[in-house]
């Protein structure tokens, strides 16, 4: 079986540069977040139902979705969000399809990575063999945010705002990385990382995750709220 790494991050901690670096070596790739988008692509159930639910205001001068327009309706305001995730439709069964398909047509020495923002919440990691957690300290993150996305300070904070924070996730993931460095010492870092792991699997190890125990305590407190904003989770899947 491939070894396979559910990436995720904190905004502007560098969690797409890390899944590139890992493409460098070889790794496939899945970004979650663009998976996602193709669910409510014109023409979709999904693309009619977000519409339905925020507005045409939300489409773009080329027929898409707006994710800018449709970003500022939700981040920040959890019951939106949760409006948003029932509209597009089954973000669980999208991703564990992909996973699914590595699983079935990948060798033992591939390395996949399946990239997402909320990969932890949902239960998606509780497919990975692996779970990276990238973190930076917010600071550095504001001043990346104004940089190289174009937001306002105002903006960039709502951004911030909005997010798990780092010490909330940590105790799920396998690998924490904050990263406050520069792109070499974040290249060290993960290649460290990945050799690591693939020298215990070359040593006949089984890759035991964190991520199992702090999914049944999340799950315990979160069944419902989960439920709500349409995660699918299994009849049967227990609390512990």
């Amino acid at each position: 079986m491939p070894l396979v790494i559910g990436l995720a991050g904190t905004i502007a901690a560098g969690k797409s540069t890390v899944a590139a670096l890992l493409v460098e070596r070889g790794a496939y790739h899945c970004d979650a977040d663009k998976l996602v988008h193709r669910l409510y692509d014109p023409g979709t159930p999904g693309f009619a139902r977000v519409v339905e639910a925020f507005g045409e205001e939300v489409i773009g001068p080329d027929g898409f979705i707006d994710r800018k327009v449709l970003g500022a309706k939700v981040f920040g305001k959890p019951e939106e969000m949760n409006r948003l995730t029932r509209a597009i439709g089954s973000i669980t069964e999208a991703v564990k399809a992909v996973i699914d398909r590595w699983r079935a047509e990948l060798g033992d020495d591939a390395v996949c990575v399946m990239e997402a923002v909320n990969l932890m919440e949902p239960g998606y990691a509780r497919w990975c063999d692996q779970t990276w957690l990238i973190g930076v300290d917010d600071d550095i993150a504001r001043q990346r945010l104004m940089e190289t996305r174009g937001m306002t300070e105002a903006e960039a904070n709502q951004r911030l705002a909005s997010m798990v924070p780092l010490a909330v996730r940590a105790p799920g993931a396998d690998w924490v990385y904050r990263n406050n460095g520069t792109l070499e010492e974040l290249r060290e870092a993960v290649y460290a990382e990945l050799d690591r792991l693939l020298a215990r699997r070359a040593a006949g190890e089984v890759l035991e995750s964190r991520f199992a125990g702090w999914w049944a305590e999340f799950l315990a407190r979160n069944r419902e709220r989960l439920k709500k904003t349409g995660v699918t989770i299994p009849e049967g899947e227990n609390d512990g």
